[in-house]
């Protein structure tokens, strides 16, 4: 009985997060997804990453202390490399310290933070799809880029948009409020002459 109740410490509580919910969020995991994922990893960062056993367990268990991660954004960082250590740790808050460093690095290069998962997403298993999400953001990012970093196949993840900025001058600017003057069109000469807003009514 004592050892059951070990093995339950370790998953942590759900704090009210019902069965329904959790089942919806791991509803949204992508095992196609995983697969491209796990395939990119092992080939950006190298044979020394290994590879996870097949399923979101495996693959929770394979990025939890958080060494990969920073592995693949030393990878696609070109320069300095933006996490100076790695090393793995059996210590808990030194696995989320590493998670951390990767999520602060991953912001750095571009992942937008509506994009971006959160510690405990990984580090407790409570969303792995958010994970997926922002490994899909990176390599999209990475593909995008185009800095010769990227090491997996171009189809896998789509490239962003770049942002087009234009820059006008002064008298570009001023033409432009001109014309939308115009197109508001001129309200001069307007006025209620002539309206009638029904009969008046007799207050006795």
């Amino acid at each position: 009985m004592a050892a059951q109740g070990a093995g339950m410490a370790n998953k942590g509580p759900s704090y009210g997060m019902s069965r329904q919910v959790q089942d919806k969020i791991a509803s949204k995991y992508d095992s196609e997804l995983e697969q491209i994922l796990v395939e990119w990893l092992s080939r950006q960062c190298g044979s020394g990453v290994g590879k996870p056993e097949a399923g979101k367990i495996g693959f929770q268990a394979w990025l939890k202390d958080g060494c990969v991660l920073s592995e693949l954004i030393n990878s696609l960082v070109t320069g300095d490399k933006p996490i100076k250590k790695i090393g793995s740790s059996p210590m808990a808050f030194k696995q989320m310290e590493q998670i951390s460093q990767f999520l602060t690095a991953a912001e750095k290069y571009g992942v937008i933070k509506t994009d971006m998962f959160q510690t405990v997403d990984l580090w407790e298993g409570k969303d792995l799809a958010a994970v997926q999400r922002t490994l899909s953001a990176l390599g999209s990012l990475a593909v995008t880029k185009d800095e010769g970093t990227y090491r997996g196949d171009a189809s896998w993840f789509f490239k962003k948009a770049q942002e087009n900025r234009r820059d006008f001058s002064d008298d570009q600017m001023k033409a432009g409020k001109n014309v939308i003057g115009l197109q508001m069109g001129s309200n001069k000469g307007a006025s209620q002459q002539g309206m009638s807003y029904g009969s008046s009514r007799q207050i006795l």
